[in-house]
């Protein structure tokens, strides 16, 4: 009897506006073009208990820093047991608007925590697991700020905060994606441009896989 071959772990990450909620379901598409199981799913959320903290994440009330990165890695270990994991498991590959990277840049950058103590707690939370791709969608912050706005609907309580939070955000995300496995892509251009770029790094993945 063969085993099933482990599933593999894509997250989508960036700051406000760069359309990762535009592109994470051209991904799946893609992926299960290729014969592949995939799960899309998100963060903070993914099971009942993880979106029950997305909410209390979200709320206007004023939250301490240190709240939030608490709130995010409870989310996180619940996602992570519950869907992520298992998915990997069962030889699905698992596809996640935001990870861990979002929070060295959200509250390591933006809120100005030790990025120390963000990484004993993946550590502690993820164990071994970690990304085997990190597609860093990338737009100056102007640009982000500008699609946020054009949305309709009420802005989040992260979504309203200024320009220098959101520059240190990038900044944050910039220079994680100078690491290996992670892919920094200009998210400037059309959506045809940036999803043939997401196209070539997801065959670039595939064929790591077949080799």
């Amino acid at each position: 009897m063969t085993s099933t071959a482990r599933g593999r772990f894509i997250t989508l990450e960036g700051a406000e506006g760069v359309g990762k909620s535009t592109h994470l379901p051209f991904i799946g598409t893609f992926l299960r073009s290729h014969g592949l199981d995939v799960v899309e799913t998100r963060e903070p959320g993914g099971t009942a208990l993880a979106e029950a903290i997305r909410g209390l994440f979200l709320q206007d009330a004023p939250m301490p820093a240190a709240s939030e990165l608490m709130l995010l890695f409870a989310a996180r270990a619940s996602h992570l047991q519950e869907v992520i994991l298992p998915a990997m498991a069962r030889g699905t590959w698992v596809v996640c608007d935001r990870f861990t990277d979002a929070t060295y840049a959200y509250q390591g950058g933006g809120r100005g925590l030790d990025p120390a103590w963000i990484a004993d707690l993946e550590c502690r939370v993820q164990g071994s697991t970690r990304p085997d791709r990190v597609l860093v969608l990338d737009a100056p912050v102007a640009i982000g700020r500008g699609r946020v706005a054009a949305r309709r609907g009420r802005q989040d309580r992260i979504e309203v905060e200024d320009m220098a939070f959101f520059e240190r955000v990038r900044a944050v995300y910039r220079e994680r994606a100078r690491q290996p496995g992670y892919r920094l892509i200009d998210a400037t251009g059309s959506i045809d441009a940036v999803q043939r770029e997401l196209a070539r790094q997801l065959e670039d993945l595939l064929a790591q896989r077949a080799s």
